[in-house]
């Protein structure tokens, strides 16, 4: 390695900011489209009127800056560090909260996060962000920001499942979880899906599977077909927008999938609300010569 890219932390804190606050207040396009296709689709009124006030909110959410939902949810970062990438200034950690903390304040958004589980204290700035990092190749630092809402995070499920459950018990996984949570994670939900690894990867998987655009296929035929039936499976629930009855209870299923062990087959199902918030930014440094100027 003959160059390292130096990237500033208060650059990274400031790139945080803008990000949180714009996924805070702008509903994604591929959520927009999908949700007016559901309209488009439903024969329901009572589903009709709650699909046409979730996206007269998303409009005056864009148009006034305020956000999307009083749950501004628990801030998520996963991060891409490019093996060239050399922080200045203060650590990665510090410098995503520090910005997360600027959003907060400047929006305002809504401080959600205690400081322990049990004692409760908030911590006023929605801070510490949870940071996922992983090392790959390159220059450039990437920050993928999920703004998670309590609800949906509350009645989504981690299932350890047997190889004899199979592909069946998979579908099964899915549609409970979602008809356990009922409306309580505002639905049109948007659903991730980790299949595979272990305990704790497959839950950071179903997280993952949250980031891919609505409008992007799977690139795996398998799961693509997967996912298309679960959907369905899950649309046939009739729970629809908001538990008011109707076709749409889901937008989308979205599975990513990871090795596992033989005797296992772990299936998280992670519930996101109607409010799908997340987005990314990538950051590249000034270039510095190793053993030079």
């Amino acid at each position: 390695m003959d160059y390292v890219s130096v990237i500033e932390a208060s650059d990274v804190a400031e790139a945080v900011c803008d990000l949180y606050r714009r996924i805070s207040t702008e509903l994604r396009p591929d959520v927009v489209e999908a949700l007016r296709s559901a309209l488009e689709r439903e024969d329901s009124e009572p589903a009709r009127e709650v699909l046409r006030a979730l996206l007269e909110n998303a409009e005056i959410s864009r148009a006034d800056g305020v956000p999307l939902c009083q749950d501004t949810g628990l801030v998520v970062a996963f991060v891409k560090l490019g093996a060239r990438v050399v922080l200045a200034g203060g650590s990665l950690q510090e410098a995503l909260d520090e910005g997360v903390r600027r959003a907060v304040g400047a929006q305002p958004l809504r401080a959600s996060t205690v400081e322990s589980p049990l004692g409760r204290r908030n911590t006023g700035g929605n801070t510490p962000a949870v940071v996922h990092v992983q090392p790959v190749e390159g220059d450039a630092l990437t920050i993928h920001l999920l703004a998670k809402g309590g609800g949906a995070e509350n009645v989504s499920r981690l299932h350890m499942l047997t190889p004899a459950d199979g592909r069946a018990g998979v579908l099964k996984a899915i549609v409970l979880t979602v008809d356990r949570a009922g409306a309580d994670a505002c639905p049109p939900l948007v659903v991730g899906v980790g299949l595979g690894g272990n305990f704790e990867q497959s839950a950071l998987l179903s997280k993952r599977a949250l980031l891919r655009d609505l409008r992007e296929p799977n690139p795996d035929a398998e799961l693509a077909t997967l996912e298309r039936e679960a959907l369905e499976r899950v649309n046939g629930l009739g729970i629809g927008p908001q538990g008011f009855g109707g076709r749409p209870t889901a937008l989308a299923v979205l599975i990513a999938q990871a090795p596992c062990h033989i005797a296992s087959l772990p299936v998280a199902v992670n519930l996101e609300c109607h409010s799908h918030r997340h987005g990314a930014v990538t950051l590249h440094g000034r270039p510095r010569r190793l053993g030079g100027a």
